[in-house]
This record gives C-alpha cells, sequence and structure tokens, in this order.
C-alpha cells in the first residue's frame, strides 16, 4: 500500500498561536531590527565562504533564535515577538548568499571572448550588478510569498511541517516558558554542539561512513550505502515523520542502488568522462581528477559511484524535481487561486485594519506594484546583462512566470522536508532550460545572451532560495503568534541588509583581477554546472535524454499513489543526506508506536512541544550553530591549521583501520538516536 506524504493523514489541526491574536507587545523594535542586521551580516558572510569552498549552507534560523533569546536575557527583558523578528531578519543572509553564490559566479565560466580570451559573463561579475541581481531576486522572493502565506503555511499546516520553522518556534517557546520545556530543548542543542564538535572539530567521529560495492561486482557494482551522520539531518526526520522521510530516502535508493550500478555496467569509463567534461566537472580527458578521480594513464575512476553520479544521475534527479514541481503546482493551484481571492477580497474591503492581528498581510497592492517596479528597475540599469531596455523587459516576464512557479515549489518542499535540503540547484536547472529554450526559439543563440540566461537563472535562484526560508519563518510566526505583516517588513529589511554584505564578501574572497573563485581554493561547483549548462543549451548539445528519464520517473511515481516531488528530491540529492534523516524518522514511528501502546495520544495541538520534537529541534539547532562556528573558525588558513592539529582522525584510522573508525562514528550516531527515542518516550513535561 502506498501512501503519499503531501497528503498523508493530518496529525493535528493549526494549534492556536502561542501569543493570542487579541495581545499586544512588542514586535518590530529599533533593537530587534538592528540585532537581526547583524546576525544577516554575520551569518551571510560566513555562508558565502562555506558555500564558494565546498558548495555546502548551514540553516541560520535556529541558531539566530537562540542567539537572540540569550544576548537579550543578558541585555534584559524581551519579547517572544522581538526574538522572532531577530531571526526573520537575521536568517534572509544565509538563503540570499546561498541563491547568490550558486549562480553568479557562473559570469566567469561562460564562453571566452576570441579577442581578450575572458569569460563573455566577467564584466557582469562586478559588486553592482551582484547586489542588483541579489536584491531583486531575493525582494521577490519574500514579495511572492506574501498572497501565498494563507494557502502554504495556514491552509495546509498538517501536510507542510515546515520542520526548521517548527523547530525554531518550539525554540522560542521554550525559551520564553523556561523550565522543563527550555531545559529539555537546550539539552538537545546542548547535545548536537558536543556531537558536531567532536566530528566537525576533534574528528572523533566519521563525518560519511560509506559502503562502497566495488565497480567490478557482479551484483551491485559501485553501488554505495551512506550517511552524513549529523545531529540536524537526525532532528529534521524526526520531525517530518516516517512517511516523508521514507520516500525521500526511497528515491536515494533507486538512485545509488539502482541506477548508478546500471549506468555504471552499460557505460564505458571513457564515456562517462567525456561526459564529465561536457558539463565542465572535468578539463579534459587527458587530465586527472574531478568526481570519482579520473586517471587518464588507466582509462578507469577512483570512485566511480561519484562519476556516474555527477555525468548522469543529477540531471535525472533535476528532471524529476522539475516534473515533480509541476505535478505539485498544478495540485495546489485550487489552493493559491483561493488564497489570491481572499487576498482581492480583502483589499476590495479596504478592512484589514479590522482583521485579527494573525492575519494581518502586507497589502496584495505592495506586491504587484513591487514586483513591477523591481522589473522596471531591472530594465533601466546599465550593468545589468542585455542589449536594450526590450530584451530586459522579457526576462523580467521570464523572472516572474518562473519566479511565481519554483518560489511556490520551493514552499512546498522545504515545508516537507525543511530548507537544508532545498534543491535549488535542480529548480535553477529547470529554469535554465526553459529559459533556453526560449532564446532558441528567439534564435539567441549567440555568446552575447548567455549572460542574460544566466541573470534568469540567478534571480530565480535566488528568490526560491529566499522564498524557502521566507516560508520557515512564516511558519515561526504563524506558531507563535507573530504579525505577519511585521515579519514580512522584517525580511524585506533583512534581504536589503544581506544583498550589501553577500556581494562585498564575494568581491573580498574573489580578488580580482586574479578570480580565486573557480580555482582550488574557491571551486565554487553549483555555479560552474550553470554556466556548462548553458553553454550546452545555447549550442544545442544537452542531453536531454536524461531529463527525460527524470520526468517519466517523476510521473511514474506520481501514478503509483506517491508524491513525486518527495521522491524526486531524494532521487536528486546525495543518499547520505537522506538516510540519516531516514533514520529520525524511525525515531519518530517508534516513539509513535511507544505512546499508542501506553494509550496515549499521538499528534494534537501542542505535539510540537512533546519531549522528542524538543529535543530534535535542539539537535536541529545546535548542528547548525556549530556548523556555523566551524566556518568561521575555519575562515581564514591559520584558522584552518589550528582546527585541523586538533584532529584525531589520523592516528584512530591507524589505529582502527578505516572501517573500524567509520563504525566508532555509527556506533556514536546510534547512541545519540537512541538518546532520542529514550527522550521522545518520556512524559511531557507541563
Amino acid at each position: 500500500m502506498t501512501v503519499e506524504p503531501e497528503a498523508a493523514a493530518p496529525a493535528s489541526e493549526a494549534p492556536p498561536p502561542y501569543v493570542p491574536a487579541e495581545a499586544r507587545m512588542r514586535e518590530l523594535t529599533p533593537r530587534a531590527i538592528a540585532l537581526g542586521m547583524v546576525f544577516g551580516v554575520i551569518f551571510g558572510a560566513a555562508t558565502v565562504y562555506l558555500a564558494l569552498k565546498a558548495g555546502l549552507t548551514v540553516s541560520a534560523s535556529i541558531p539566530i533564535a537562540v542567539l537572540a533569546i540569550s544576548l537579550f536575557k543578558r541585555l534584559g527583558s524581551s519579547t517572544i515577538l522581538e526574538n522572532n523578528i531577530v531571526q526573520t531578519i537575521g536568517s534572509a543572509g544565509e538563503s540570499i548568499a546561498a541563491g547568490v553564490v550558486f549562480t553568479l559566479p557562473g559570469f566567469l565560466f561562460l564562453s571566452r571572448s576570441p579577442v581578450t580570451g575572458a569569460s563573455v559573463g566577467e564584466p557582469y561579475f562586478s559588486y553592482w550588478t551582484i547586489l542588483a541581481l541579489a536584491m531583486i531576486g531575493g525582494l521577490l522572493g519574500v514579495l511572492m510569498m506574501i498572497p501565498l502565506r494563507r494557502s502554504l503555511i495556514v491552509k495546509e499546516h498538517a501536510r507542510l511541517p515546515y520542520p526548521e520553522g517548527t523547530a525554531c518556534a518550539s525554540v522560542l517557546i521554550a525559551g520564553e516558558r523556561g523550565g522543563d520545556l527550555a531545559r529539555t530543548a537546550y539539552q538537545g542543542l546542548g547535545v548536537a554542539f558536543l556531537y558536531a564538535m567532536l566530528q566537525k572539530v576533534i574528528r572523533l567521529v566519521a563525518e560519511t561512513p560509506a559502503l562502497v560495492i566495488r565497480a567490478t561486482n557482479r551484483y551491485l557494482p559501485a553501488a554505495v550505502m551512506s550517511g552524513d551522520i549529523t545531529p540536524e539531518y537526525l532532528g529534521v526526520g524526526y520531525i517530518i515523520g516516517p512517511q516523508i522521510a521514507g520516500v525521500l530516502v526511497a528515491g536515494g535508493v533507486l538512485a545509488w542502488l539502482g541506477f548508478i550500478p546500471l549506468l555504471t555496467v552499460v557505460a564505458p569509463p571513457d564515456a562517462i568522462a567525456a561526459q564529465l567534461v561536457k558539463l565542465g566537472y572535468l578539463p579534459s580527458l587527458a587530465t586527472a581528477g574531478g568526481p570519482g578521480g579520473w586517471n587518464p594513464a588507466t582509462h578507469a575512476f577512483a570512485d566511480s559511484a561519484a562519476a556516474v553520479y555527477r555525468a548522469y544521475v543529477r540531471q535525472i534527479g533535476a528532471g524529476a524535481v522539475a516534473a515533480g514541481g509541476f505535478i505539485t503546482l498544478l495540485r495546489t493551484l485550487p489552493t493559491i487561486a483561493s488564497s489570491f481571492k481572499e487576498s482581492l477580497a480583502a483589499l476590495r474591503r479596504r478592512d484589514r485594519a479590522g482583521a485579527a492581528r494573525t492575519e494581518r498581510d502586507l497589502p496584495i497592492t505592495f506586491v504587484l506594484v513591487g514586483s513591477a517596479v523591481l522589473i522596471v528597475v531591472m530594465a533601466l540599469l546599465p550593468f545589468v546583462p542585455g542589449p536594450g531596455i526590450a530584451s530586459k523587459l522579457l526576462l523580467g516576464l521570464l523572472i516572474v512566470i518562473f519566479g511565481f512557479f519554483f518560489v511556490t515549489v520551493a514552499s512546498r518542499i522545504v515545508g516537507l522536508i525543511g530548507s537544508s535540503s532545498n534543491p535549488i540547484s535542480g529548480m535553477t536547472i529547470a529554469t535554465l532550460m526553459a529559459t533556453c529554450l526560449v532564446f532558441v526559439g528567439l534564435r539567441w543563440t549567440g555568446d552575447l545572451y548567455q549572460p542574460m540566461a544566466l541573470c534568469v537563472g540567478a534571480i530565480v535562484c535566488i528568490a526560491a532560495a529566499n522564498a524557502g526560508a521566507t516560508s520557515q519563518d512564516l511558519k515561526t510566526g504563524f506558531l507563535v503568534g507573530a504579525t505577519p505583516r511585521a515579519q514580512q517588513i522584517g525580511l524585506i529589511i533583512g534581504v536589503i541588509t544581506a544583498t550589501v554584505v553577500v556581494g562585498l564578501t564575494i568581491r573580498i574572497l574573489d580578488r580580482p583581477p586574479q578570480h580565486l573563485i573557480g580555482s582550488d581554493l574557491y571551486p565554487a561547483p553549483q555555479a560552474t554546472l550553470m554556466a556548462t549548462l548553458i553553454r550546452g543549451l545555447l549550442a544545442f548539445n544537452l542531453d536531454w535524454q536524461f531529463v527525460m528519464v527524470g520526468v517519466a520517473l517523476a510521473a511514474t511515481v506520481e501514478l503509483c499513489g506517491v508524491g513525486s516531488l518527495s521522491f524526486a528530491v531524494g532521487a536528486y540529492l546525495p543518499l547520505s543526506t537522506t538516510s540519516p534523516v531516514f533514520v529520525g524518522g524511525l525515531v519518530r514511528a517508534l516513539a509513535d508506536r511507544a505512546a499508542r501502546r501506553r494509550g496515549e495520544a499521538v499528534g494534537g495541538p501542542d505535539a510540537e512541544l512533546g519531549p522528542g520534537n524538543l529535543f530534535a529541534t535542539g539537535l536541529v539547532a545546535g548542528g547548525a550553530v556549530a556548523g556555523v562556528a566551524v566556518a568561521l573558525l575555519t575562515v581564514t588558513d591559520s584558522g584552518a591549521r589550528a582546527v585541523e592539529r586538533l584532529s584525531v582522525e589520523g592516528a584512530l584510522t591507524r589505529a582502527l583501520g578505516r572501517g573500524g573508525y567509520q563504525i566508532l562514528g555509527l556506533a556514536v550516531f546510534a547512541a545519540m538516536a537512541a538518546l532520542l527515542w529514550r527522550i521522545a518516550r518520556s512524559p511531557k513535561s507541563a
């Protein structure tokens, strides 16, 4: 029997907000705005570095909420709504930085000019272009989420848990209530922070234990079973529950235990290497390295699974994510339409001042006029790619169409699995494919149009990334009883602050004209892929057959009654990401079964404040705080060397062997999962 996660039985009806709608307390205050802006600068800069270095980001909302509670307690009293505004403004830095770094460095990797030898996009990789595109994308992400708030955050509360938003609300409420509630959440934070330090700094715990089967194996050649055994993934899995976690890992199982072994057998190593060259992961067949460790002398890969994943499976996964997103959008169009009707009806009544405080959004006129102004401004700016105003207005039209689609999709994805696993690169790939098809139809296939295509993809990527973070923030606000309008104003302030610091950080790290971005120091893997796709699409040499396999996969899964978007995301992401999330879901299933055997109700309006959810919230918070702390510690070469000297990985590997070292890590992770299960079974604190 199959179960569709997006339509799973609701865990509970929407709980009443922690702060009643009729209550009046401090919220959008100058000190909350100022502290949020400071956190936005810090987390935005840290995310730029981490994303350029490793193609990874860390969630910021929960760490900022924890820091805000602690700082305000030292500075004096604060309200829960002030703390919520701080994390709302500060978290914009992380999402904006991710969207920018994953796309805009691609300007450096487009086709080379025959005259100068430099990329045709290099003139656009300036501070002002980065600032303009980031601000337009970030603001569009906020504006497009305003009319969607009621449909996705409120009406689908039971179907879309928004794990990080729910966890952040639990942290804020626990900090407000104090006592056992706060103690449980902070116990989880402490355990996760200690675990993460042992894993990321001391290296006592292996980061990604893996069982890698040889490429010559007869049964599962090059199959890989692995897991990023981090506390934040365990916590996210517990929060989203076993159904969604199960469908996610199912997509990963198909990719890593099905597609990869099959493609390893049917595709010769030289063909895989040629595909990596085509995608820009490998300079040439004569060059060693790249994903999987290509050896031109032996014509073999050190890691066939990694090579096949980059060469083929990611394209299949991107096609599946695009198709799953389109199917999901079609399914939710009635809900979205009703939300727009409610917004327009409120505009006609002009009585929003009389509405409940917790239902006051910025007006729909602000959304429509604001979006139009952003597009006109983009068309008029001279440092935005495009030969004229008319062509830039066409870009604006494409941005609005694709932006609304992927903002909706991104919000639903993060509602299911959290912002940390939001596949914005897959959505950007789909945007670039559609944009380049339009360009081909208009015969815009010269090198001049490559920066224009990247411009569309970048703004949509930034909008989708920020929409995911905005959705989590609005969910937090919905649960704690915030005023939506105050949060939306805070989000706009956060976007403006973040774009200023993100562009500056990129320019500092890049050090033009040397351009360290793209080197081994800052490889920027996602941006390299985006630029390669644009070159391939406009030169008519993209492998559409792999994309269409993904489309067919999403359609097949949907026909089987399983939510295609969750499955597609699982197929796109590494199995190492979804497997620990699945473990968290299993712990939740075992805890719920134990509760039912004791005759206790599972779910209910206060389910988010149960001991298991609170401890899981702490795991997510502690892992995210530790990730940012390590990123800041290693931002300089001297700091990285100091951290490296603390590692005991070499000594443990010599003593236990590589396998023994990984088993030790799994044992520590299992102990943390067992602790989560034990706490989840304990009676709920009052």
